[in-house]
């Protein structure tokens, strides 16, 4: 008896194990099942290594049943190809991308005087991160990495900036924990969707030549990278605030 249609269930198999172990990652965490750690280094990271072997196996299971393409086991191998890319191929370029950028966690566009928390400096004062800015060699890495990151000039009056920052942090879905008009500062708290890493972010508006400046800042609680995603999210904003008028 052939042993083609065995190969594709193995690989079948071993995909769904990985997109298991995949989802089981950010839901441990979050559940608290096991520190975060744990999920990084056997989770997303074997989920990647479990995706590669399925995708593996059930590559050579497509060509060991390809000529029968209507058969339950070419069927099987391509469902295991298929899930084993999924399982395997989004940790696998989360890693690749966390290698590509700089292992920071604090991003702001104005680095010689970022914006400072306030209403949150309690919550970071109790986070890994803490809460000050690291300094120069932050700054360094940064500007290398990120060199459009920079303060937003504009035109409006800085009541006007103000609220126009207003809407468009609503529109993000931030959750704020203090908006205050008058000394130009907006402080609110991002979640990313997969684990639900808690970002703090603070906005400062202030008058200048012939218009206002907008900084923003956002800043990870805890993990020593961010992989790029407080860069994002400031992109983003300003981005938005852009397309807004500001």
């Amino acid at each position: 008896m052939s042993h083609s249609p065995r190969v594709a269930q193995i690989g079948l198999l071993i995909a769904i194990v990985g997109a298991v172990v995949l989802a089981l990652a950010p839901l441990g965490y979050r559940m608290d099942w096991w520190p975060l750690r744990t999920s990084l280094y056997y989770g997303i990271a074997g989920a990647a290594v479990i995706g590669v072997v399925a995708v593996v196996v059930s590559l050579v299971g497509v060509f060991l049943t390809r000529r029968t393409p209507g058969a339950r086991g070419f069927a099987m191998a391509l469902a295991g190809l298929l899930i084993g890319v999924v399982a395997g191929g989004y940790p696998a370029a989360q890693i690749m991308h966390a290698r590509r950028v700089p292992p920071i966690h604090d991003i702001t566009t104005d680095t010689a005087n970022p914006p400072v928390f306030v209403a949150l400096a309690s919550a970071r004062k109790a986070t890994p991160n803490g809460l000050d800015y690291a300094g120069d060699d932050l700054a360094a890495q940064q500007k290398q990495a990120y060199p459009d990151v920079i303060t937003l000039h504009s035109s409006l009056a800085p009541v006007d900036l103000f609220a126009r920052a207003e809407k468009v942090v609503a529109d993000h879905g931030w959750v704020v924990a203090e908006s205050v008009p008058g000394e130009g500062r907006l402080e609110a708290t991002d979640s990313t969707p997969m684990f639900g890493f808690k970002d703090d972010i603070v906005i400062r508006v202030k008058a200048a030549d012939k218009g206002s400046d907008l900084d923003i800042r956002s800043m990870s609680r805890i993990g020593r990278s961010d992989v790029g995603k407080n860069a994002a999210r400031i992109r983003g904003f300003l981005e938005k605030m852009k397309a807004a008028g500001a």
